[in-house]
C-alpha cells in the first residue's frame, strides 16, 4: 500500500492506513492493519478494531464500537449506539439508525442501541431499525428493512424483513429438508457447500416463512 497516511495526510508511523481525504477525529481508536478510504469520517470516541476495511464515504459516529476484521462497504452510515462485533460485513449504503421517534426539533431524544453479532452480513441498501440484535452469522438481504431481532444463521429479507431460511458459516443456504441430527432444543444441518454443521434452535426454525 505504500506509506501509511496520517489524519492530516502526511506520512505517519501509525500501524493503520488513512486516505488523505478521510477524516479521523482526535480521540478515535483505530486498530493495527485497518484501512480507512476516501472521504470516510470517523468521529471522536469511535473504536475500530484490527484489520478492518472502511470504504469510501463511510460515516462512523461518536462512540460506535467495531470489532476486528470488519468490512464496511461504501457510503454506509453507522450511528451512535451501534456495536459491530468481529467478522461482520456491511454492504454498500446500509444504514444503522439510533432513534425510534425522530423529530428534527427533539432535544431530549434517547439513543436506542443496536448489536450486530459476530460473522453477520448486512446486504446493500438494507436499513436496520435501532433496538434490534442481528445474530451470529445471520444474512440480511439487499434492501431489507429489519425491525425485529434476527436469529443466528437466519436469512432475512423484505420490508419488513422476515426469516426466509438459514445459512451456513460460509453464507450458503442450508437444505432444511436434510437434517443431520435432532435433540429437544435444536436441529443440526450440514452445509452442502463447505460441509460444516450448523445447529439451529427449533424456536428459530418456527419463525421460518413457508
Amino acid at each position: 500500500m505504500g506509506a501509511e497516511i496520517g489524519v492530516c495526510g502526511g506520512k505517519s508511523s501509525k500501524p493503520y492506513f488513512v486516505h488523505p481525504t478521510a477524516v479521523v477525529e482526535e480521540g478515535a481508536e483505530i486498530g493495527e492493519g485497518t484501512r480507512i478510504w476516501h472521504f470516510a469520517h470517523v468521529r471522536a470516541g469511535a473504536k475500530i478494531g484490527r484489520n478492518c476495511n472502511i470504504g469510501k464515504g463511510v460515516y462512523i459516529d461518536v462512540g460506535v464500537e467495531i470489532g476486528d476484521r470488519v468490512k464496511i462497504q461504501n457510503f454506509v452510515s453507522v450511528y451512535r449506539g451501534v456495536k459491530v462485533e468481529d467478522d461482520v460485513f456491511l454492504g454498500p449504503h446500509a444504514t444503522l439508525t439510533n432513534d425510534l421517534y425522530p423529530r428534527s426539533f427533539n432535544e431530549d431524544w434517547e439513543v436506542v442501541p443496536t448489536l450486530i453479532k459476530r460473522g453477520a452480513s448486512i446486504g446493500a441498501n438494507a436499513t436496520i431499525v435501532c433496538g434490534v440484535t442481528i445474530g451470529e452469522y445471520a444474512m440480511v438481504g439487499a434492501g431489507a428493512v429489519v425491525t425485529k431481532d434476527v436469529p443466528p444463521h437466519a436469512l432475512v429479507y423484505g420490508n419488513p424483513a422476515r426469516v426466509r431460511g438459514f445459512v451456513c458459516y460460509c453464507g450458503r443456504p442450508l437444505d432444511l429438508s436434510k437434517p443431520v441430527r435432532e435433540d429437544e432444543e435444536a436441529v443440526t444441518f450440514r452445509c452442502g457447500r463447505c460441509g460444516r454443521e450448523v445447529r439451529i434452535l427449533k424456536k428459530h426454525l418456527a419463525l421460518l416463512e413457508r
